[in-house]
């Protein structure tokens, strides 16, 4: 009787450890909820000013906190030959992500996750990526303030109140025709206020991902 009921206990756990890009794991999800925003993705010349912006490069492990359809982590990988992990608690943008992933043949590079960004551990990265809600990066705080020294933000149109970033820009979008702004922070953030934005003209688009 315990041999036959141990075999399933032993596949259960092999099952939970190993998880490809193909079979996106969940985690620190205990209760069923809805998302807290409406997916919206960074138009892809944005995504590329982001990802300029911190400088990445194949020595970087990136998390995208809210990862939607996987746009970012998929062209960090593909562009820069860095590891990257997207977070999605929405079933549906996670599949999305995985379908992304693949299409852009950067799965041995890239981790879709569908967990509850607030209970994710950042002590692996170097950059992280936002475009998230005010209230919401104000709750990141107590994760980014753990980030290692050096390491790098960069937040889509919404910045992280009583922490002025090191660079902010804005730029006009070929993809939609709409201004939007940039932040950067390199840790550990400082308290303190905001100034002015710089203009930027320039935008690009990577058309792959």
């Amino acid at each position: 009787m315990y041999r036959i009921s141990f075999v399933p206990i032993l596949v259960l756990i092999l099952s939970v450890s190993f998880c490809p890009v193909g079979c996106a794991a969940e985690e620190g999800i205990t209760e069923k909820r809805t998302p807290d925003v409406v997916y919206v993705g960074s138009p892809r010349d944005v995504v590329a000013k982001m990802l300029d912006m911190v400088k990445v490069t194949k020595d970087d492990v990136l998390y995208d906190l809210g990862c939607g359809d996987g746009r970012i982590v998929a062209t960090a990988a593909k562009k820069y030959g860095c590891r990257a992990v997207g977070y999605d608690i929405n079933p549906v943008r996670v599949r999305e992500a995985v379908e992304n992933v693949k299409r852009n043949g950067v799965e041995d590079l890239v981790k879709i996750e569908r967990k509850d960004i607030f209970k994710v551990d950042l002590s692996e990265a170097s950059v992280v990526t936002l475009y998230l809600l005010p209230e919401m990066n104000v709750k990141l705080i107590p994760q980014l303030e753990k980030l290692k020294p050096g390491s790098r933000i960069v937040a889509h149109d919404y910045s992280i109140e009583g922490y002025p970033p090191d660079t902010t820009i804005t730029m006009n979008s070929k993809e939609d025709g709409v201004e939007h702004y940039v932040y950067l922070w390199t840790t550990p953030l400082k308290p303190g206020e905001e100034e002015e934005p710089e203009e930027e003209e320039e935008s690009g688009v990577d058309e792959d991902e």
